[in-house]
């Protein structure tokens, strides 16, 4: 990433195709408690028999539609639904059941996954949650894990053959942020919010995690003793390793981030900002040394996976190489073998100047 921050209006693929599940891949989900026998799959609720727009507060268009199964259907499919829930929140533990209720199943055609969210009810206090039922995509499940692994959040999803569960990631969608709220923050709140956005940055674009326009992320405000903490989180994970524009991968160059973008240049000389992006590779190589061993089974399924097309592949690995001038980028033939040498380059530079304070 250059020092300065700056714009270009980029122009990624319409529609990512989908890459299926290799048997590499369900054998390492296996192994993690990833891969779990489902009691429903994203097919079965395709079978609605009617729907309606979901409209929100200010009765704008959500790009949901809250859809209704027919009777026979609707008390089965209610009850496979509580029972994924018990399995991502309890290990499958079915003596909640009785006390949850489903209070709508929504549906996107927007975007690549075409998701449903499954709103979930406790009804001794209301408290409620949510989570997604989609076509299980192999990008997305290796951008899930790498998230998992190199991110400081932890999260939960399941995979059942073509069928993946995801947890609700909370926050304040991005754009709406910005928007709403950005302009009220004081001083040095804005100055924190530009410093995770530096890291925030960095991060997507050492993991090769694409498309972080503002509606891709969500900011979480923590309240800490007299102040408010917040962090940006990644919400969407279908573009992990496949286009091959490098620029892509690095969300200050997308100009729905223009103000976030703009408010790092304003808080920050170049020194501040190399000094964030160095403390945010000094923590991801130190998640690679402790993930090790599963961040190596992982990558090994990567490499041996399609999840881009060959002139993807070759105009990444170019484009990387004239960034890095690391040789190794160069015999890259995969995108698992680009993103093996990319977190490589990270650790190897890590654990070369941890070294020299030996000296």
């Amino acid at each position: 990433m250059n020092n300065s921050f700056s714009m270009e209006d980029l122009k990624i693929s319409k529609k990512k195709p989908s890459y299926p599940v290799s048997k590499k891949l369900h054998q390492y989900l296996t192994e993690y408690n990833r891969n779990i026998r489902l009691p429903i799959f994203y097919d079965d609720l395709l079978r609605f028999q009617g729907s309606i727009v979901v409209y929100d507060k200010n009765d704008e268009d959500t790009l949901w539609i809250r859809v209704y199964y027919n009777e026979f259907e609707r008390e089965e499919i209610d009850l496979s639904l509580k029972r994924v829930y018990t399995i991502l929140h309890s290990d499958g533990n079915e003596k909640t059941i009785p006390f949850l209720t489903i209070d709508a199943v929504d549906y996107c055609t927007f975007g690549n996954s075409k998701p449903f969210r499954v709103k979930v009810r406790n009804i001794l206090n209301d408290n409620y949650t949510y989570f997604y039922v989609k076509k299980a995509d192999a990008s997305r499940i290796y951008g899930l894990e790498l998230e998992h692994m190199l991110s400081p959040y932890n999260l939960n999803f399941l995979v059942h053959k073509d069928t993946l569960i995801e947890e609700h990631i909370a926050g304040i969608p991005g754009d709406e942020f910005i928007k709403n709220m950005l302009p009220n923050c004081n001083p040095l709140e804005k100055s924190q919010i530009a410093k995770e956005f530096v890291k925030f940055n960095e991060r997507c674009t050492i993991r090769l995690l694409g498309d972080m326009r503002s509606y891709n992320y969500v900011i979480v405000p923590t309240h800490d003793f007299d102040h408010v903490v917040y962090k940006i989180r990644a919400i969407d994970f279908d573009q992990q390793c496949y286009e091959g524009k490098f620029n892509i991968y690095k969300p200050q160059f997308f100009k729905e981030n223009y103000k976030m973008v703009a408010l790092v240049t304003e808080k920050f000389q170049a020194e501040s900002i190399d000094q964030y992006k160095l403390e945010e590779r000094s923590i991801m190589a130190k998640r690679l040394i402790s993930y090790h061993d599963r961040i190596a089974h992982l990558l090994n399924c990567m490499i041996n996976d399609t999840l881009s097309k060959p002139e993807y592949v070759k105009q990444l690995r170019n484009e990387i190489y004239e960034f890095t001038s690391d040789v190794n980028f160069k015999k890259s033939k995969t995108m698992g073998d680009i993103l093996k040498h990319a977190l490589d380059f990270v650790k190897r530079n890590y654990e070369d100047v941890n070294m020299k304070n030996f000296y």
